[in-house]
């Protein structure tokens, strides 16, 4: 029972917890979980929570997760680069630049060389001005931009973020499947890369698979699963 008191207290007073985001959840939704868990395992009716830095439900990987006190340093988290490892699929598009919708456009990439993608990579590393996707949480005259796209408002105008790419590395090619390593500060959109890799490339491409590996210097080894989290507060 001490241990659980304990274990209480810390979560009330402040802490920062790492979660491995399953597919398909929202960032919400891990937070409604660890709420529920909280008050049905603990008895914690009310505490403060909020993640640092939001992962689209395709994506997997590295959430953090802060509460009482420690909420108070989510912007310091956000701020921090990110990393990330997935997959580019060439040769086709889609609205939201990711599998969350259908493909509108198909494309060649019979012409595309070894030599073409080491100049797309390098076209984008560095400082960028890139333009976020319709289908995203950015606001666009107070609103979230997702909601235009989901009217079919597809010629909202979206405003670009300037960001860095400090890495971005091939790590395996088999066309049409890209492998790749990205290094990058905030308000970069993983998906925007691949809608640029694929244009750079003379074709199209979208985001297949995509793993969030790294936080500053918190990394995915180091992150716990729901289940784990679960049979943490229960022992």
């Amino acid at each position: 029972m001490e241990k659980i008191q304990q274990l209480k207290d810390s979560l009330l007073t402040g802490e920062v917890l790492l979660f491995d985001k399953p597919y398909k959840w929202t960032s919400f939704d891990v937070i409604s979980k660890i709420k529920s868990l909280l008050r049905y395992k603990l008895d914690i009716k009310k505490i403060k929570i909020g993640h640092a830095g939001t992962l689209d439900p395709l994506a997997t990987g590295l959430l953090i997760i802060c509460t009482g006190k420690k909420t108070k340093t989510i912007q310091e988290f956000q701020n921090m680069e990110k990393e990330y490892e997935g997959t580019f699929h060439l040769g086709a598009t889609t609205p939201s630049f990711d599998l969350e919708t259908q493909l509108d456009k198909e494309y060649t990439t019979e012409h595309i060389t070894e030599k073409m993608i080491e100049k797309a990579v390098e076209k984008l590393t560095g400082k960028l001005e890139q333009l976020p996707p319709l289908y995203s949480a950015k606001k666009i005259n107070g609103k979230r931009a997702y909601l235009y796209a989901r009217k079919g408002k597809s010629d909202t105008p979206i405003e670009p973020n300037t960001i860095y790419i400090s890495k971005f590395q091939i790590k395996k090619t088999a066309l049409p499947d890209i492998d790749f390593n990205v290094v990058c500060s905030k308000g970069t959109y993983i998906r925007s890369l691949a809608r640029d890799f694929g244009f750079a490339l003379g074709s199209g491409a979208y985001l297949k698979n995509l793993r969030r590996t790294r936080i500053g210097e918190y990394q995915i080894n180091n992150a716990i699963s729901i289940e784990e989290f679960e049979k943490m507060i229960t022992q």
